[in-house]
């Protein structure tokens, strides 16, 4: 009997430079166009595709089993998906976790996320190291029927995430509050019905978990948009404030956000910054930020705190990156990365104001970095006391 003739692709990847990967695709069908990076972490991958600071980024999972433990909601960072597309090395397989309350396949076909498997992760993670993050074009179609150069064409057509503000698209349209802290066996999610101190939270594309950690460590939490100003801020009389995380050009971002914070620090209120904070607190004090080749994307970076020599691992997610050498005198860089050497933390030289570019709230370590918060907290007991 003659042998079946193979399969015909059913997702595409083109990329800028006209490199293109073939696969089986699912989730939803259509194409998108986005930056390409690549995510080395092991678990996560909900977490990831919901994380407001992937908009505007197709994501490669280096590790192969993505799918195997379905999806809950419970673990959504938004209220979906972000991320524009998702690239694996195999077809996922049916859940296999008693937390799964969903599929990926119909998860990400629900929320209109197209994804393609069978694609070399590896290969495509090397390109990515050598040449820097591409622009490119994933679509998914049922019959396999594409045209190539058109979404080549397109891949080199999109503007790319350098001058992009993101921050708006994924921020809050208006101010709410939050209580709920930290998972914990076996309750859940707790709330908060004691908080100390009241902090405002800068949406710029905020996770849950960063929330929940402030809740967490004592604080009552109002959630402002990104284009919130000073005034608004200073309006809920906060004990401190906080700079999300969030995606795009921090410096486009700056535009609006950086007077807002330069008009806080006038202030003596304590100012904790991560990702995109930790980039807008920068610019706001005088520093640069500049596009990193491929950037940082995983769940196990290791970064030194200068003034303890303590090695925390780490998360992190960023495409930009804070110039250490343009930071001005008075502020501290207080983090690095040992991967590259690049900035991951400051603050101004004694006072309440800090940031990072790490995601202390995705505990990796699992806890090495949730003294972050504590500080923070304290910073604000502090203030009271005197």
């Amino acid at each position: 009997m003659a042998a079946s003739a193979p399969s015909k692709p059913t997702a595409c990847l083109a990329l800028a430079d006209g490199t293109v990967f073939y696969g089986t695709g699912f989730g939803a069908t259509g194409d998108t166009v986005a930056e390409l990076c690549f995510n080395t972490a092991m678990t996560g991958y909900q977490e990831i595709m919901t994380d407001p600071s992937y908009a505007g980024q197709i994501v490669t999972f280096t590790f192969p089993h993505i799918g195997n433990t379905g999806v809950t909601p419970e673990d959504d960072e938004s209220g979906d998906p972000v991320a524009a597309g998702m690239v694996v090395k195999w077809d996922p397989t049916l859940a296999s976790n008693w937390r799964a309350a969903e599929e990926l396949k119909s998860w990400l076909t629900r929320t209109g996320r197209i994804a393609i498997g069978g694609v070399d992760t590896r290969r495509l993670t090397r390109a990515i190291r050598q040449q820097g993050a591409p622009h490119a074009a994933l679509a998914h179609d049922p019959d396999g029927n594409f045209d190539v150069e058109a979404l080549v064409a397109k891949a080199r057509e999109w503007p790319g995430l350098e001058g992009m503000d993101l921050a708006k698209d994924v921020s809050c349209a208006q101010s709410y509050r939050w209580d709920e802290m930290r998972w914990a066996w076996p309750d859940g999610y707790g709330r908060q019905e004691v908080p100390a101190h009241k902090v405002v939270a800068v949406d710029y594309g905020a996770k849950r978990n960063i929330l929940r950690c402030l809740a967490s460590a004592g604080c009552d939490v109002t959630v402002l948009p990104a284009t919130a100003t000073a005034e608004e801020v200073l309006a809920h009389k906060p004990d401190g404030v906080f700079l999300s995380n969030g995606p795009g050009d921090p410096a486009a971002t700056g535009e609006y956000a950086v007077p807002m914070i330069q008009d806080i620090l006038k202030t003596d209120l304590p100012v904790f910054g991560i990702c995109l904070g930790h980039q807008m607190l920068a610019l706001a004090l005088g520093a640069k930020t500049v596009k990193m080749n491929h950037g940082h994307h995983g769940a196990n970076h290791p970064v030194k705190e200068h003034s303890t020599g303590k090695v925390e691992i780490t998360s992190m997610n960023h495409g930009f990156a804070v110039d250490a050498q343009t930071l001005p005198e008075g502020v501290e860089e207080t983090h690095v990365s040992l991967f590259d050497g690049s900035n991951c933390g400051i603050r101004i030289s004694g006072r309440p104001v800090y940031s990072v570019q790490h995601h202390p709230e995705a505990s990796p370590g699992p806890q090495d970095s949730f003294y972050l918060f504590e500080r923070f907290a304290e910073a604000m007991a502090a203030r009271k006391t005197a």
